[in-house]
C-alpha cells in the first residue's frame, strides 16, 4: 500500500496534474493536504471499503472503480461503456490516493453517466467525485426487475435491489439521474439548487478531507451548529406540527415512517414479517420472532427477505437509497421527502386500514 510519504514526495516535486481547482483563502502547503487527506475516509486503510478484498487478493473489475486508485484511473481513462466497471480485476492495496483525483483524465471529466443511463454535464471537478458518488442501481432498474408482476404479488422471481452507499450525487441531481425509484404519475425535484461557491460537491466539502465547515453556510443559516439544523421550507412535511426542525429532522421522521409501513405491509400483504439491518448484506431479512430486531441468526445470507412484491421492493429500493446517503437532507431534501411520501402512500393503499398519518409533499 503506498505510504503518505511517497504522496508527499509526489506533491513536492509537482509530479502530480492538478485535476480539480477550489477557491481557497490561501492555497494550503503540501504537508496540510496530506494531513487532510489522511482524516479522509479515502485514506481509512482499516475500512471495509478497502479491505473486503483481503482474501480473495485483487479486487472484481465491478468494484474496483471505486475501491481502488488504479482501477479509478483505469476507468476514466477507458471508454466508460459499462457504468462504474473495468474490464480487470486489480490487485488489493490501495487506498484513494491523490493520482486518482488529480489523473489527466480526470481533469477533462466533465460529464458522468449513472446507472438509469442518464448522462448528466456537471462540470470538472463535481464530475470526478460523481463517478463513484452515484450509487449502483437507479429507479429504471426496480421498474425493470418488477415489470408484469401484479402490484401485491409475491414473486420468487423478486430480490432486493442494493443502491449501494453514498450515492450523494444521485441524491444532489434528482429526477435528472434517475436514482430513486419515482412513482409514475408523479414528478420529482431535479438538481437542488444552492448559492454560488455552494453548489457543488468541493463548494460544501473540503475536496482533500471532505468534511464540512459549517462556518460556510452561517452567512445565510445564521446561528446553526451543523447541517441538520438547516431548514429549507416552511412546509410541515412529516406533519408533526414543528415547523422550526432541520430539515433533516422532516426527513428522518418521514424514513422512520416508512420503516414501519414497510414492516406493516410485509406482515399484513405479504405475510412474511420483515427486518432492516444496516450493516448486514443484503439488508432486508425474514424477522424469525417478529420483533424487529435484527438477531446474529437472522442477518445471515440464508434468511434473505424472500416474500417481494412490487409495491413493497420500490419502497425497500427507495428507503435504503435515503439511508446510505447520510447527507440527503443536505444533497436534495426535495427530493428525498418525495421518494419516503410517495412510499408511504403507496404502501398505505394496499393496506386494509392505512396508519394515521398527513404529510405534505414539496
Amino acid at each position: 500500500m503506498h505510504r503518505p510519504a511517497l504522496l508527499l514526495s509526489a506533491l513536492l516535486t509537482g509530479s502530480l496534474v492538478p485535476a480539480l481547482s477550489w477557491a481557497q483563502d490561501s492555497a494550503p502547503t503540501p504537508e496540510e493536504i496530506v494531513e487532510d487527506w489522511m482524516a479522509s475516509g479515502h485514506a481509512d486503510a482499516m475500512a471495509e471499503a478497502f479491505r473486503h478484498w483481503d482474501d480473495e487478493g485483487e479486487i472484481p473489475g465491478a468494484c474496483a472503480t471505486c475501491h481502488s486508485t488504479t482501477g479509478f484511473a483505469d476507468y476514466i481513462g477507458s471508454p466508460m461503456t459499462t457504468v462504474g466497471v473495468i474490464d480487470h480485476p486489480v490487485p488489493t492495496g490501495e487506498l484513494i490516493q491523490c493520482t486518482a483525483c488529480h489523473d489527466p483524465a480526470a481533469a477533462a471529466l466533465t460529464t458522468v453517466t449513472f446507472p438509469s443511463g442518464a448522462a448528466v454535464s456537471l462540470g470538472s471537478g463535481a464530475a470526478v467525485c460523481a463517478v463513484c458518488h452515484q450509487g449502483r442501481a437507479s429507479g429504471e432498474a426496480v421498474e425493470t426487475a418488477v415489470a408484469g408482476i401484479g402490484d401485491d404479488e409475491v414473486s420468487d422471481q423478486l430480490r432486493f435491489i442494493n443502491a449501494h452507499y453514498s450515492a450523494a450525487a444521485a441524491t444532489l441531481l434528482g429526477t435528472d439521474a434517475g436514482g430513486g425509484y419515482e412513482y409514475p404519475g408523479q414528478t420529482y425535484a431535479g438538481r437542488f439548487a444552492h448559492v454560488p461557491d455552494l453548489d457543488d460537491c468541493a463548494g460544501c466539502h473540503g475536496p482533500h478531507d471532505t468534511a464540512i465547515e459549517i462556518a460556510d453556510c452561517t452567512t445565510c443559516h445564521a446561528g446553526v451548529e451543523g447541517s441538520r439544523a438547516i431548514r429549507t421550507t416552511t412546509t410541515d412535511l412529516d406533519g408533526d406540527g414543528d415547523t422550526a426542525e432541520g430539515i433533516a429532522s422532516e426527513i428522518q421522521t418521514l424514513h422512520e415512517h416508512l420503516h414501519e409501513m414497510i414492516r406493516l405491509y410485509a406482515e399484513t400483504v405479504a405475510e412474511a414479517a420483515i427486518l432492516y439491518a444496516p450493516d448486514s448484506f443484503p439488508y432486508y431479512f425474514t424477522d424469525l420472532d417478529g420483533d424487529g430486531e435484527a438477531g446474529p441468526e437472522e442477518t445471515i445470507r440464508d434468511n434473505a427477505y424472500a416474500s417481494w412484491t412490487p409495491r413493497l421492493l420500490r419502497a425497500a429500493y427507495n428507503y435504503q437509497f435515503i439511508a446510505k446517503d447520510g447527507g440527503a437532507h443536505a444533497h436534495n431534501p426535495h427530493y428525498a421527502a418525495q421518494l419516503l411520501i410517495d412510499g408511504l402512500n403507496d404502501l398505505g393503499s394496499a393496506l386494509p386500514q392505512s396508519p394515521e398519518g398527513s404529510f405534505t409533499r414539496p
